[in-house]
Order: structure tokens, then sequence, then C-alpha cells
């Protein structure tokens, strides 16, 4: 599977789905609302699992989040929460769920207040991507977090953030020995 590249050392070279998120998605600039809240919701699960274990189900979660369209989703009510958490394929804590409907909410708010999630993140960043390796949070996703949770969304902590941005490109951090580094 590795085609005699080095890559990051949490990449698990035998899954893989998990390669082709390392070679071709993790770090990757995106900032489109769409992909940014996808993104979002991902990691809001992973609290307490592993990425792979996530990643894995992302196909089911799109299937049952209505391809991650945030405006349906903070419509979600108690019905969608109790066919939710029956739905084979996820994860189906009951507070996850909860809170992925609160934080289509707070997004949807928040673009209407930024013009768009990215909009918001560069009142944070202003504009700027950051080269980091090592890490699990900064000053920057412990500020975001903060305000997130200001705003009511949770299962965004620190580490959920700082690993938010990682994915999205806005925390580049490729490890030296991996092919991707620059």
């Amino acid at each position: 599977m590795s085609n005699n590249k080095k890559r990051c050392s949490w990449c698990n070279e035998k899954n893989p789905l998990y390669v082709e998120y390392h070679d071709k998605e993790w770090g990757v600039r995106c900032f489109s609302d769409e992909y940014l809240f996808e993104m979002l919701l991902l990691e809001s699960f992973q609290a307490g699992l592993s990425w792979e274990c996530v990643l894995n189900k992302r196909e089911s979660f799109r299937t049952a989040y209505k391809g991650f369209d945030y405006r349906a989703i903070a419509l979600f009510g108690d019905e969608k929460i109790e066919e939710l958490v029956s739905t084979p394929g996820i994860i189906r804590s009951r507070r996850k769920i909860a809170a992925s409907i609160k934080n289509a909410q707070v997004f949807l708010s928040i673009i209407e207040e930024f013009g768009s999630f990215y909009g918001y993140l560069c009142g944070f960043t202003n504009g700027e991507c950051f080269t980091e390796v090592g890490k699990t949070k900064s000053e920057l996703s412990e500020r975001i977090s903060r305000d997130l949770s200001a705003r009511g969304m949770t299962f965004v902590g620190s580490v959920i953030i700082y690993s938010f941005l990682q994915a999205v490109g806005i925390v580049y951090s490729h490890e030296r020995e991996c092919f991707l580094y620059k």
C-alpha cells in the first residue's frame, strides 16, 4: 500500500481510506462552507475515538446526515435524533448527535454574521496558514474553541479544533519525514 512513500507516522498504511485521506485531503486548503462543516462535524464525533474510526464511517455519516448539509441538519428534531441513534454505520452517541444539530445551527448563525465560516476563521488567522508539526493544540485552537463554545457549540475543545484546522489546511502539519512535507 505504501508505494515506497514515507507518510506521517499516524497514517495506518494498511487502511486504503486512511492512505487516500492522508495523501490527497489532509492539510489541503479547502474553505467552502460545505467542506468546513463536514470536517467540523466529523472532528466533533472523533472526541474520545480515533480519526481512523470516524474516517471509516464517513460515508455512512454522509448518508445519515444528508450529505453534511448544515442547513438541513440545523432543522433536525427529536425524531431525527432517535433515527440517528439507531442508524448503523455511524457513531451513535446521543450527546454527539444532539451537539451536531446545535453546532449546525450555530454554524449557520456564524455564516450569517461573517458571510462564510472561513470569513469567521479569518478573524482569528488574518487569512494566514501556519506550519506546525508535533502539536495537538495551540493558542489559535484555544481561542477558536473558546469562541465557538461561547456561541453554543459543543464537542469543539481545543484538540478537536486543532485537528480540524490541520484537516482543512489552516495548520499544515505533515511530518518532516513525510513525502508531502514542504
